[in-house]
């Protein structure tokens, strides 16, 4: 279990070791390193997803690690309250940004692998805090920084804390 505080308010997620090793593996070295802490949702789009993780609140891109192998082909769908890797076109190039899917998105999953086919790995899922997702999904947007669909007032990732190691 993690648990990510937000302005908005608590997220926790169960995240699924056993069928995305190598992507919780990554999610939870970002988590235990401080990564998300003080990071925000830069991209809201209401009934789409909402993502975030890679940006602090000036809108600055953090440093990442090297890029991780994709597993979406795992089974798991990118259906609503689901968290999944975010990624450019190149399917093995996620690192540490994350969306959470505010509805099914069938077609970011995996379908072949290929280019078009290799879809967008899920991990996990909220278990709890589904309202604070609904609040986050709702706010109004605009262009900032040459990106589209940015919360006007800024949405916070305060932390993301690993359960485990409480």
């Amino acid at each position: 279990m993690v648990t990510m505080r937000t302005t908005f308010g608590e997220i926790k997620l169960a995240l699924d070791e056993e069928r995305a090793p190598k992507t919780v593996a990554n999610f939870l070295a970002y988590a235990r390193a401080g990564h998300y802490d003080g990071t925000i949702f830069h991209r809201v789009i209401d009934n789409f997803m909402v993502q975030g993780g890679g940006f602090d609140t000036s809108m600055k891109q953090k440093p990442t690690g090297e890029p991780i192998e994709n597993e979406a082909d795992n089974g798991l769908g990118n259906d609503y309250g689901t968290i999944a890797m975010a990624r450019t076109m190149e399917p093995h190039s996620a690192t540490a940004q994350f969306f959470i899917n505010v509805k099914d998105n069938d077609f970011l999953n995996h379908s072949s692998k290929s280019m078009q086919g290799w879809g967008y790995c899920v991990f996990g899922r909220i278990v709890e805090g589904e309202e604070v997702l609904e609040k986050i999904r709702a706010v109004p947007t605009t262009s900032r920084a040459g990106h589209q669909d940015v919360p006007v007032d800024t949405v916070i990732i305060e932390s993301v804390t690993v359960d485990d190691d409480a």
